[in-house]
């Protein structure tokens, strides 16, 4: 029975590659030049050039020029002509590699007991084999921020590069983020609350979450206090973890939606001096000009949704963006969707076409505006000289579900395996029922 039970579990490791992504592998350095000719270019920053060699050396942009002479030498050519080539999206809040299957509590991984926990890392946790990872390169989607989740401060995020084999590797831009996730301060009890049997928290619910939020200011006057000190009589591990804050080398994300909490974001950038950003703001619209006259950039979590507040417009969540583009408030669109998990980026940002952005506006609230708010447009975001070849080529508009197909990615030059698990599946499918 022993053996007849190892012999069926052996069978079930050897038959597994056969559907799963072990054969796909992170792409190796690529040292030397490559060349996409006949590009039509959307650099990311508003301009679209026509007929166009992009020249990368070594992982990085060298050179943008129409005629642009190729040597005979042992280099790469990608003839694109009739493809358009766009910067790699940018995810700009995401769980993915800390979230597999979101029922199955063995691969969540995205949350620590407390209520104030700067020191976690998102990054040591994050999974580089997750199967989803690949299905979100196949939609243009090359970076990602990856963000803890509970309490109230709940760690740091890292921007991470989607071909890699650890989180090392994957590590763009390492903790560049404290999370603060506001709390409610808004009196909405559960409708279904006694049906379901579940207890209602007594008191005022915007009291406690007022209380709730000076305990938060409490924690980083301290922490101010404790960055101006010369000399530490002791390491105090939270207070170090947000140093980063007050010297402007690390954002506070604060996750709110309604007015009454992004007012509150607002009091902490001028009390602490911090760079803010606005996680969901699904009603940034109503304060944009505020917004603008603070600095403070938005990042619109999920576009198909609901509104939030009963007397919004039903179609406001896709009105948003063109709201914030009118006012001057730099803003990223984000897919945060847990059916979606990322992959629906660019058409997120397409629909925000149909309501008031022009297509480069869009395209640039995924690339550039998305790198801006992460700190990382020195090295990505846009088709310019200098920047990582992050590139990604289209035979259609990539904002469109209809005609965007991806052909060719790049990651800092080096060209990857588009297989993911849904095309090994649809061709798994294709033999058993012989569709041609």
């Amino acid at each position: 029975m022993k053996k007849q039970l190892f012999k069926i579990l052996c069978g079930l490791m050897l038959a597994a590659p056969g559907f799963a992504q072990e054969n796909v592998y992170p792409a190796k350095e690529y040292k030397g030049l490559l060349f996409l000719k006949n590009a039509t270019v959307h650099v990311g920053n508003g301009e679209v050039l026509e007929g166009m060699t992009i020249k990368v050396s070594n992982g990085k942009i060298e050179q943008i020029a129409k005629d642009l002479a190729i040597p005979m030498d042992d280099v790469k050519v990608f003839d694109v002509k009739g493809k358009h080539v766009y910067p790699g999206l940018i995810l700009s809040n995401s769980l993915l590699g800390l979230v597999e299957v979101n029922s199955v509590r063995a691969t969540v991984d995205h949350t620590e007991i407390g209520e104030i926990n700067p020191s976690i890392r998102s990054i040591v946790a994050y999974n580089t084999d997750s199967k989803v990872i690949n299905t979100l390169k196949s939609n243009g989607i090359l970076l990602a921020n990856i963000i803890p989740q509970g309490g109230l401060v709940s760690g740091s995020s890292t921007v991470v590069q989607l071909d890699a084999w650890n989180w090392e590797d994957a590590a763009y831009k390492m903790d560049n983020a404290i999370q603060f996730r506001m709390p409610s301060l808004i009196n909405r009890p559960n409708p279904f609350a006694e049906f379901l049997g579940i207890a209602q928290p007594a008191g005022d619910p915007v009291k406690r979450g007022l209380e709730q939020v000076e305990k938060v200011k409490a924690f980083f006057r301290e922490a101010q206090a404790y960055a101006k000190e010369p000399v530490h009589a002791a390491v105090n591990l939270k207070y170090e973890a947000v140093k980063g804050l007050f010297n402007k080398t690390q954002k506070l994300f604060v996750h709110c939606d309604i007015v009454k909490e992004m007012l509150v974001a607002v009091d902490f950038a001028k009390e602490f001096g911090m760079d803010v950003v606005i996680v969901g703001g699904s009603e940034s619209f109503q304060i944009a000009d505020l917004l603008k006259a603070n600095n403070i950039p938005v990042i619109l979590s999920q576009m198909h949704s609901l509104p939030t507040m009963t007397d919004d417009d039903v179609d406001q969540p896709y009105k948003t963006a063109a709201a914030l583009q009118k006012a001057g408030v730099l803003f990223a669109i984000n897919d945060e969707d847990g059916q979606t998990r990322g992959r629906n980026l660019p058409f997120n940002a397409g629909t925000a076409v149909a309501y008031g952005l022009t297509k480069e506006q869009a395209l640039q609230a995924i690339t550039l505006n998305a790198a801006k708010i992460l700190g990382i447009a020195d090295r990505t975001g846009s088709i310019e000289v200098g920047k990582d070849a992050n590139l990604v080529v289209s035979e259609g508009d990539i904002l469109d579900m209809r005609t965007s197909i991806i052909t060719h990615a790049f990651i800092q030059g080096r060209v990857l395996d588009l297989t993911d698990k849904h095309k090994q599946l649809n061709e798994r499918y294709k033999q058993k029922y012989n569709i041609k």
